[in-house]
């Protein structure tokens, strides 16, 4: 319209909407940058959720809402403001009473003043004591009956929202019937859902009769239930909350507020609500504090406001086996925390399903892991860094585009056939194309032009990389630069020697083969114990399955050996220092791998001279040879040593 202005200024309703997309690429190299730095996978994939996108809107800022709201609901007030109320209300009308009863001459008035100084000092009993009682003054009478109008109404109306208006008329006889004609109903409802029978009938008809003391209006049995069993939880946890003398009176005056009828009706209820719902914790307490005394209601609201946070926190903190951000109720964070809380977890499950739409993360029983997609890209990474401080370094260079070539080139060439992984000559391709279809721009090529490089055959290796899995290398710093060695060698072989055999080799107090995804998620062995003899009869076996390749064993470790497995029944055996048992059965592991051709290389972290004496003597009996890289050339060392061992370089 002419003549309106203007005026822009910083977004301030939310997310940015015109903001770029997340970055789920650099999201999964956030997580494996971690990774290689010895992190844990799971603990760096649960580290991104509770982050956020670019850091911000994280579980962990939304926990740390949640336990600020929590400590401030713990803080709220007295959670014994009900029987505080009804005593200062008792005690209103008994001063009233009595002025009324000293203006009163005769008998009557003074047996009156004697029942009156007669009452037990317990309010619920004195209450209790006072309900046949003949007051003779108005005032008096209205403060004591709203002592029991007053709680009647609160507990009616904490455990059915709908019942505002006729739980202050509870007094009422026709209105306490029709009470108890709707909880009677109720409990009969509960009562066939608990046996199991089909109460969608039942559950329509009841609805339509008592559906206004309901303003949830639940779709089913189970959702009526989930409000009223939260609700009957709440009220559960006040009295637990309180001391054994204020629960005693609470209690008495709840019986006398509700009367015989809706009490029993009351508590046949709770009895059902334990029943269908005993996940909920009916047991527990809390030590709320605070200068207000709070009414029933008011800490029956705190106490239901603080088990929804808990349950809150207790999802954010997504810490139990197979745990997703599904678990997260968005509509409890929207009351709790608030819409801008909603809206982080809704875009936490989209980064989420993002990552799982593109093939990056998978889920096992156990949570979230990277995908084999998201591990190649890992392992590339690392193998890019290894080759950078290659290329970088004084001990030549190593063209990763030229390494793995099947063989030597010999001058000739042949047809393409299915299966050939030789370099296409492209050449004599493109002569026999243009020979069969002439001239003209541009060639068509067909299957049959095709022609490869002729190459001498060149052995295969079959490398055994045996990792040391102690706490000793992670304590020390060690995790890190080794798995990456171990990730950044595996991708080497699997794209540009997909002919060698790579088998990965973990040991601790045991040893065991490793997959490159067991790899990335593989934790330190908390056990004591080096068994590196297991560790080399699990890379001999390897070997032996590929008696045609260059044998070649790799080992990183940076203890000597402590434990071996006993001949006799196969259990690891550990003692420190080394037993010459030990040593023994490691040698002849060793032994094996020698008369078997292997070529066998050691790589030292750290300077334990025990250590050194070890690895320096196996290096001489196995004519292979020992290395004492610094941990940031540990993957350079390997990779290094690995191309020239291939080639039968000894």
């Amino acid at each position: 319209m002419a003549g309106d202005r203007f005026r822009y200024g910083q977004w301030r309703g939310g997310p940015d909407p015109l903001a770029p997309p997340y970055d789920v690429r650099a999201a999964v190299d956030a997580v494996g940058a971690e990774v290689l730095a010895g992190g844990s996978l799971r603990e760096a994939l649960r580290d991104l959720l509770r982050r956020g996108p670019q850091g911000r809107g994280g579980l962990d800022d939304l926990a740390a809402r949640a336990r600020r709201l929590r400590r401030e609901a713990l803080r709220r007030g007295d959670l014994d403001g009900a029987v505080t109320r009804a005593r200062a209300l008792l005690d209103q009308a008994l001063a009233a009473e009595r002025d009324e009863l000293r203006g009163r001459d005769g008998d009557d008035a003074r047996f009156a003043e004697a029942v009156l100084d007669n009452l037990p000092r317990s309010t619920a009993r004195a209450v209790a004591e006072l309900a046949g009682y003949d007051w003779a003054s108005d005032e008096a009478r209205q403060a004591y009956r709203k002592i029991l109008d007053g709680l009647r109404g609160e507990v009616l109306e904490q455990r059915f929202a709908g019942l505002r208006d006729a739980a202050r008329a509870a007094g009422d006889p026709a209105v306490q019937r029709q009470l108890a004609e709707m909880m009677r109903d109720l409990n009969d409802l509960l009562a066939r859902h608990a046996r199991a029978e089909d109460t969608t009938d039942a559950f329509a008809g009841f609805m339509r009769r008592h559906g206004q003391f309901f303003p949830e209006q639940p779709k089913d049995v189970d959702e009526l239930v989930d409000v009223l069993a939260r609700r009957a939880v709440a009220g559960e946890r006040l009295m637990r909350s309180l001391s054994e003398r204020q629960r005693e009176e609470l209690a008495g005056l709840m019986r006398q507020s509700l009367g015989d009828r809706l009490a029993g009706e009351m508590s046949a209820l709770d009895g059902h609500l334990r029943a269908l719902r005993p996940d909920l914790d009916w047991q527990r307490g809390e030590r709320v504090r605070g200068e207000q005394p709070l009414g029933y209601g008011e800490a029956t609201g705190a106490l239901g406001e603080i088990a929804e946070l808990d349950e809150l926190l207790d999802a954010l903190d997504q810490d139990h086996p197979g745990a997703s951000l599904d678990d997260v109720d968005v509509e409890a964070v929207a009351r709790t925390l608030g819409r801008d809380a909603a809206d982080d977890v809704r875009r936490l499950r989209e980064l989420e399903r993002e990552l799982r739409r593109q093939g990056w993360v998978g889920r096992d029983a156990d949570g979230l892991t990277l995908s084999p997609k998201a591990l190649r890209r890992l392992a590339g990474t690392a193998l890019r860094r290894v080759f950078a401080d290659l290329t970088a370094g004084p001990r030549g260079q190593h063209d990763l585009r030229a390494a793995g070539a099947a063989g030597e080139v010999s001058g000739a060439s042949r047809p393409w056939e299915y299966g050939d992984e030789q370099p296409l000559d492209v050449v004599r391709t493109l002569t026999r194309a243009v020979r069969r279809g002439g001239p003209t721009v541009p060639v068509q090529l067909a299957v049959d032009d095709f022609e490869v490089v002729e190459t001498e055959r060149r052995a295969s290796a079959a490398v055994a990389l045996c990792v040391d899995l102690s706490y000793s290398m992670i304590s020390q710093g060690r995790w890190g630069p080794m798995k990456q060695t171990a990730l950044a060698l595996s991708h080497l072989v699997a794209t540009r020697f997909p002919q060698d055999a790579l088998q990965i080799v973990g040991f601790g107090r045991r040893a065991l083969p490793l997959t490159q995804q067991e790899l990335a998620a593989v934790e330190p062995d908390l056990e004591q114990g080096t068994n590196l003899q297991h560790a080399l009869r699990l890379a001999g076996r390897h070997l032996r399955r590929h008696p045609g390749a260059e044998p070649v064993v790799l080992v990183v470790t940076d203890g000597e050996p402590t434990a071996h497995l006993d001949p006799d029944d196969g259990e690891a055996y550990f003692h420190w220092p080394s037993l010459p048992e030990t040593i023994e059965a490691t040698v002849r592991e060793v032994d094996r791998l020698t008369r078997y051709g292997a070529t066998l290389n050691l790589f030292m972290l750290g300077d334990d001279p025990g250590l050194r004496r070890f690895v320096d003597a196996v290096a001489r009996r196995s004519k292979g040879r020992m290395f004492t890289p610094d941990l940031e050339d540990l993957g350079e060392y390997v990779v290094s040593d690995y191309l020239r061992a291939r080639r039968g370089g000894r």
